[in-house]
């Protein structure tokens, strides 16, 4: 056989993304299987169960715990854990986080996933709780429970600015909300927020919630007003603490804002960076080229890549 000859055949660019879709496939249903709702007029309780169990579930299988520990407890009656890194760590600083799922979903195993990629890629100790869900505890039961954890925080000792608060999705909503309420109440705030595709405006008028529908291959408009119907019924929509997008953000801390270019949300995150700039907050919003709701929580290259960004903007300002 003549070697000189032979030619590796590499795959071409449409073949590696369609290998991409196949091993993503499961988990992108099963995401959206998590993202679902019957109507906006209702939201039956069953089913939430079974979201719920999902995430739950989820978390257990897809969470990369290796070199961490998880070390589950409870906060006042709250659950909560601490994900711990086992290689030498900044104990000086932590991360609180919030965890999406509309406010009607998500709990301490589905927080298992982007905890531990958070404490991985940044060295600290990352605190996740299990805030009270709706339709069973509408507004304001996730609030006072994220500010219980906060407060758990700063009894322990860490003070406010050593503290940074991340969310994905309505956990990035509880973030801003969160630094909202300590604000309003004179109280010192984060040194940073890491938002993850935040939904940012209840009342849905941004461009992308009509542009982006056909793109989007987590979320639904229809979805969106069932969580926000069940979580905020007779509400004001447009108020800062349930649309923190439209509350005064002078002085929040610098802002780090990931959104993918196929995902509904897209506005929320867009305007949420403009009117930080013009309220003089260090802000950087990046937006991925093809990517979904999220997407950090997917194990490929580009959730790892979104993720190490998130690590070198903590180290530039700490």
């Amino acid at each position: 056989m003549d070697h000189s000859r032979m030619r590796l055949i590499r795959p071409s660019e449409e073949q590696r993304r369609e290998a991409e879709r196949r091993r993503l496939d499961p988990f992108m249903r099963a995401l959206k299987a998590i993202h679902s709702a019957a109507t906006p007029d209702t939201m039956d309780l069953e089913d939430l169960e079974r979201q719920r169990r999902g995430q739950e579930l989820l978390g257990r299988l897809v969470a990369p715990m290796a070199g961490m520990s998880w070390e589950p407890f409870s906060l006042d009656g709250m659950e909560a854990a601490w994900v711990r890194p086992h290689r030498g760590h900044d104990r000086r600083r932590c991360i609180l986080y919030c965890h999406g799922g509309g406010y009607t979903s998500g709990n301490l195993g589905y927080s298992r996933i982007l905890a531990s990629k958070l404490a991985h890629i940044t060295g600290y100790e990352v605190l996740a709780f299990e805030y009270r869900l709706a339709p069973e505890h509408p507004f304001p039961a996730a609030p006072d429970d994220a500010m219980k954890a906060w407060d758990y925080l700063m009894h322990l000792g860490y003070g406010a600015r050593d503290v940074v608060v991340a969310g994905d999705s309505a956990g990035g909503n509880l973030a801003l909300v969160l630094t909202h309420r300590l604000k309003g109440e004179g109280r010192r705030l984060p040194g940073a927020l890491i938002l993850m595709s935040p939904w940012t405006d209840l009342t849905a008028s941004g461009k992308s919630y009509r542009e982006r529908i056909e793109l989007d291959p987590v979320l639904t408009l229809n979805y969106i007003h069932a969580v926000r119907e069940a979580y905020a019924r007779g509400q004001d929509w447009s108020a800062p603490l349930l649309s923190p997008l439209f509350g005064d953000l002078s002085a929040f801390p610098p802002t780090l804002i990931q959104a993918g270019t196929n995902e509904i949300l897209l506005s929320d995150s867009i305007r949420l960076r403009d009117r930080m700039i013009q309220a003089a907050v260090p802000c950087r919003l990046e937006v991925w080229t093809d990517l979904w709701h999220v997407f950090q929580m997917f194990p490929m290259k580009k959730a790892t890549e979104a993720m190490e960004s998130i690590g070198r903007f903590l180290l530039g300002l700490f």
